[in-house]
């Protein structure tokens, strides 16, 4: 048996840009250890009239929503039943658990008595009236269903055996044993799993928006709405998809092959819509509000409203619509990056600029360290992402670099 040898090179494991993405993650891991040692008084500037900063507005609020390709994109492939998606839904379970692995660990900095964190998984300490506690939950269910849903790629790597250590064969057969058993029961219950998926991240998306709900006279009218939920449930539905094509398109160019641009962009003609629902329910909460004189006003929060709405929405629905824009890889990568970064300020000027305690001594500003965790967290989270890809059958480009070693493997074995 001949195997016919790949055009496609393994992409090289250190790069200029990885290095750089090092550097980064390394001061981001220095400045998060140094968090936990010395506390939060330490190393940020909150205070007890600002005890939210950019760690919830972005690493959480934000990192939520932009891991929300995970739940879309396998509720299209496998419960909408639009297989032609399949070969995109592997990148956007990656995506999105480690996106919410990320946001829990960043969501320790951010919890005074990160030690706690565990509490929430006694009865004895549930609070069925908090919306906190609603969300921490429905986090911990989810991130373990991400895991779950990933067992097949972990699976598919290590088919023909599994070799962690030499000196204890045990653990290998252990593992060996574990794959083996959800190899066979995985595949009868992920659709299970994938509709647990959906309704988890439903629920917690739309709980975050509830989060500023108590604060009425501490927040801008612009944002303060009783309909905040849906908001932030709609707008992370939306973000799904221009996540997916932004992470494709920017993979692609970095694992050096060519995206799939007839799949995106038929995967992007869906975003017009939510959006277009998104856009139409807030213009109506406005009116009904009777607060279009804020809009008008000139104000640094109408300018970042006007943003959200204008850059993050009405020019991604024109884009998106247009079929030669739609259709390009630079076109799909830019209204993605405008989609994706009106979420993003949205969740910034909700959890940040809508707020304003009654007596607080100065505005929040995020300190160094502040800044230098949250892009430390980004940049290994990208780091993961690139090494899971590069040594698993994630993509079309691994998943045939597998297949050919398989095959290889196989003939030498013969």
């Amino acid at each position: 048996m001949t195997v016919m040898p790949t055009n496609r090179t393994k992409p090289k494991a250190l790069t200029p840009g990885v290095i750089i993405l090092g550097i980064i993650s390394a001061l981001g891991i220095s400045g998060y250890l140094y968090r936990l040692w010395a506390g939060l008084g330490a190393v940020t500037n909150l205070s007890d009239q600002y005890p939210w900063g950019i760690w919830i507005a972005v690493d959480v609020a934000s990192g939520v929503a932009l891991a929300a390709g995970g739940f879309t994109t396998a509720a299209l492939a496998d419960i909408f039943h639009q297989g032609r998606y399949h070969q995109i839904v592997r990148p956007a379970i990656l995506t999105a658990m480690l996106g919410y692995t990320f946001v829990v660990i960043g969501l320790l900095a951010d919890l005074g008595r990160y030690y706690n964190v565990w509490h929430p998984l006694l009865p004895s300490m549930w609070q069925g009236n908090s919306v906190l506690f609603e969300v921490g939950m429905c986090v911990m269910i989810y991130l373990t269903v991400l895991y779950i849903e990933f067992l097949p790629i972990v699976v598919e790597k290590y088919r023909h055996g599994v070799s962690i250590s030499a000196r204890f064969p045990a653990i290998n057969r252990v593992v060996d044993s574990f794959l083996h058993l959800a190899d066979e029961t995985l595949g009868k219950a992920i659709f299970f799993f994938t509709i647990a998926g959906v309704v988890l991240s439903c629920l917690h998306q739309s709980s975050l928006g509830t989060l500023m709900l108590i604060a009425p006279t501490k927040m801008h009218p612009l944002w303060y709405t009783s309909i905040s939920p849906l908001f932030f449930l709609l707008s992370a539905i939306a973000v799904g998809f221009p996540m997916v094509i932004f992470e494709s398109i920017v993979s692609a160019k970095s694992f050096g092959h060519r995206p799939d641009i007839p799949l995106l962009s038929s995967l992007a003609g869906y975003t017009p819509i939510l959006l277009s629902v998104y856009f139409a329910i807030k213009i109506v909460d406005l009116t009904l509000r009777d607060v279009w004189s804020f809009v008008w006003a000139g104000t640094i929060e109408s300018w970042l409203f006007g943003a959200e709405l204008i850059l993050g929405v009405l020019i991604p629905i024109v884009m998106m619509v247009t079929p030669h824009i739609r259709r390009s890889v630079a076109g799909l990568l830019t209204a993605s990056s405008l989609v994706i970064g009106g979420v993003v300020l949205n969740r910034i000027d909700v959890f940040l600029v809508a707020y304003r305690p009654l007596y607080a001594d100065k505005p929040y500003f995020p300190s160094l360290i502040e800044i230098m965790v949250t892009l430390g967290l980004i940049s290994t989270l990208v780091l993961i992402y690139r090494f899971f890809v590069l040594n698993f059958p994630v993509t079309n480009h691994t998943s045939s670099a597998h297949v050919s070693a398989d095959a290889e493997t196989a003939r030498v074995q013969r």
